[in-house]
């Protein structure tokens, strides 16, 4: 499988293949940073996963202690539920969670994960199984890895 990668500059104590983080946006420290524009590269809500160190090369930097350095990334599957019908390995969906408030249901994070935005377009990579708990709007939901 051919991955879609970018290069981005991480905090040298964070730059581990395999960890996945949620980038936030640039904190106030990057605006007159002169390597911003290498570490700002990504979509802010996004949920990635770091699949190679690409150098061993460290710049300083006024937001992670030990410096920052190079490594490839690509956007992490997100796990989520969605309704049944729709549910079928190498699908293509337009991402709607149901809209419901977070107070009353068990199953609020997996309809809205961190990292999906209402209408993302999406792969069905994998159907995970059946919704741990009932949805509250009587939805009949499953479990799946979706891909962007």
């Amino acid at each position: 499988m051919e991955l879609n990668t970018t290069i981005t500059l991480i905090g040298v104590r964070l730059a581990k293949v395999g960890s996945e983080f949620i980038f936030k946006g640039p904190a106030p420290e990057c605006e007159d940073c002169r390597f911003k524009n290498s570490c700002m590269n990504l979509s802010p809500g996004r949920k990635y996963r770091i699949v190679n160190i690409r150098t061993t090369t460290t710049h300083s930097c006024d937001v992670h202690d030990e410096g920052v350095q190079a490594v490839e990334i690509v956007e992490s599957p997100t796990i989520s539920a969605i309704e049944s019908k729709k549910a079928f390995k190498g699908s293509k969906i337009v991402f709607e969670p149901p809209t419901c408030k977070k107070s009353e249901c068990t199953m609020y994070d997996l309809c809205h994960p961190i990292g999906l935005e209402f209408g993302d377009k999406c792969t069905i990579s994998d159907v995970i199984g059946g919704a741990p708990d009932e949805c509250v709007k009587g939805l009949s939901l499953k479990i799946v890895e979706l891909t962007r």
